[in-house]
Formats: structure tokens, sequence, C-alpha cells
């Protein structure tokens, strides 16, 4: 990246300071464009990678660390124990607070992370569907004794889209729960390509890589925790019940590496697995993001990136209060870009 602009730069000399989120898969190098934009934009980091809101998960999730943030405040890092369940719902909470918290300080909030849906539950309208605790529980019975085959049958004939998009017992249950509580399918309940009226002006800067140098990059981050120590800190986080997190266990890298623990798999079978899941994560990542029209493509290696990502951020932010549509870029397709 080249030199960052001032503080002066900043696209916004009147009203609310924009929310900006800087989106896209794995390894494409948000965390060092966002800190670069914290700067130009005299902002704060809001994270909405579920898997950093983990105390102790740092090497597996390449989280920044406070050298990397170079003194800028970064948000909903470090706030849940390894046995907790990520929520959405909650995570919208805290994100919207955060940005009514940086922009009453005159600063601008910057969005990032490649979690897709809790992305889109910072920025958009979303309606949260009901939960309850004995339906959950009959579902989970019902999974253990009819087995996934049988559920999964079932939701296919009252949400296919649900059935297709659903890749583990987890969101297969949920999905399950929904419909009976709600007689609606769960896909119904997912966000609107809307921004929420207390976000606006927002703008999505999403950042591309040809997928050989993705899956380069990646193979490279993963040999990179490897080296740092990833067994370590998995065999460390056992004891502070990791085994028992329902999100944190089933993270890529993390699962794998428990694997290694059991005696099930080798380190260097398991690195060569982290390495496939994350690949195929980044493909999902990309589908999810790329289906977003409102979404400012830029190529991630691009030497002029940081004033691309500035250009954009103005230009978008004049098109949302003007009301004309956001451009996309077309100079950045070398990638189609976590659900």
């Amino acid at each position: 990246m080249t030199a960052t602009p001032s503080p002066a730069s900043r696209p916004h000399p009147a009203g609310p300071a924009p929310v900006v989120a800087v989106v896209g898969a794995t390894a494409t190098g948000k965390s060092a464009l966002t800190v670069a934009l914290a700067h130009a934009l005299d902002g704060e980091v809001v994270n909405a990678d579920a898997l950093q809101f983990y105390r102790g998960m740092d090497v597996g999730t390449a989280k920044v660390t406070v050298e990397e943030r170079q003194g800028v405040p970064h948000h909903l890092l470090d706030v849940m124990e390894v046995t907790e369940e990520a929520s959405v719902a909650r995570f919208q909470s805290d994100a919207r607070a955060c940005f009514v918290d940086i922009r009453a300080r005159g600063r601008t909030p910057i969005l990032v992370g490649g979690s897709g849906l809790y992305v889109r539950a910072a920025l958009d309208v979303l309606d949260f569907p009901p939960t309850d605790p004995a339906v959950r529980a009959g579902v989970e019975a019902e999974l253990a004794e009819r087995g996934e085959a049988a559920l999964r049958a079932e939701l296919a004939g009252v949400d296919p889209a649900s059935a297709e998009r659903v890749r583990d017992d987890r969101r297969l249950v949920r999905a399950i729960e929904v419909h009976r509580l709600t007689g609606r399918p769960f896909s119904s309940f997912m966000p609107r390509r809307e921004y929420a009226a207390d976000v606006l002006p927002a703008v999505q800067i999403g950042l591309s890589i040809d997928r050989p140098v993705l899956h380069e990059r990646i193979a490279a981050r993963v040999d990179a925790m490897m080296a740092a120590g990833l067994l370590d800190e998995v065999r460390g986080l056992t004891a502070n019940g990791l085994r028992d997190g329902p999100t944190a266990s089933r993270a890529i890298g993390y699962r794998e590496m428990l694997a290694v623990l059991d005696g099930e798999l080798t380190e260097s079978a398991a690195s060569e697995q982290t390495i496939v899941a994350t690949r195929r994560f980044a493909r999902r990542q990309e589908t999810w993001f790329r289906a977003d029209p409102r979404v400012r493509w830029l190529p991630a290696d691009a030497p002029d990136l940081v004033q691309r990502a500035l250009a954009a951020v103005a230009q978008n932010v004049s098109s949302t209060e003007s009301g004309a549509e956001e451009p996309t870029d077309g100079d950045a397709r070398g990638v189609r870009a976590r659900p």
C-alpha cells in the first residue's frame, strides 16, 4: 500500500460519518486496509469476524495484534469465552452501539470481516426469528434418533433454499426449529439488501484477488499459523472448554488441531486439511459478498488501494445521500468474491 492520506481527506464534511465496511474473502488484506482507512478517516474499527470475538483464539483467526492495530481502537475483539455460542442478534446490537458511540466522538466507524451474515446484520434491515429451547431440544433429539438425512429431507420439503445452504447439524436444527415455531421458512428471515436507517450513510468496499494468488496466500497463512503455534493455542484452549464451544470448536483450523490432539490426524495432514477447508470457505465468502450489488469491488493487490478505497467511500456516500444507485467497480473482476 502507498502512503496513507491524512484525516483531512475524510469524505463527510457534514452530517454523520459513514459506516465503512471492508469485506471479502479471507487472506485478501482486509485488516491492513482497514487500519489504513482508519488513519485516513479518523476512524475506529468494529470487528465482524465471528471467530475473533473469542478470547484466546488469536493465531488460528489471524487476529490483528496490538502492533498491527497501529494505535487504532478496535472493538468487539476478545469479548466472548470459547464455551459461548456466537449470536447474530447480540452482535447486531453490539455493533450498532459501537457505531453510535464512534460517531458521537466525531469519528468514522469501520466495520471489517468476512462473516457475511454478521456484516449484513450490522448494516441491514434484519428480522430475527424466535427461538424456543424446548423446541430446539426436541429437534436435536429427533436428529439423534432419525438421523441427519431424515431431518434434511423434512427441511427440503418446507424450505428448499435453507436445505441447500445449510451445511452442518447446528444450522439444520435451527432451520427446522424456526419453521416449527413460525410456520415460515428460515430463509425468509434473511436480511434484505437495505441499509438500516440508523446505519446510513454506509459504504461497502470488497477486496478481490485472482483465485490462484488467493490460494497461495491461504497456504502461506496456514503455514505461518502452524509455525506460530496454532496447535499449542488449541491445546491451551481445551483447558478453557474449547471442545464444549458450539461455535469455536467447529472453527476451521481448530477442529483439525483437535483431531491432532485426539490422535486422528498428523500435524501435516491437519495443516493440509485446514488449507483445503479455508479455500472452500473463501469461495463461499466470495459468493456471498458478490451477490450484494452495493459492494464496491477493488483489486486487493492494487498499489494505490488506499486511495481507491477513499475515492470509493466519497463517491458512494455522495450517491447514497443523493438517492442514486451505488456504482460497482468494473475493473475488479479477478475473483468472484461465510455466510
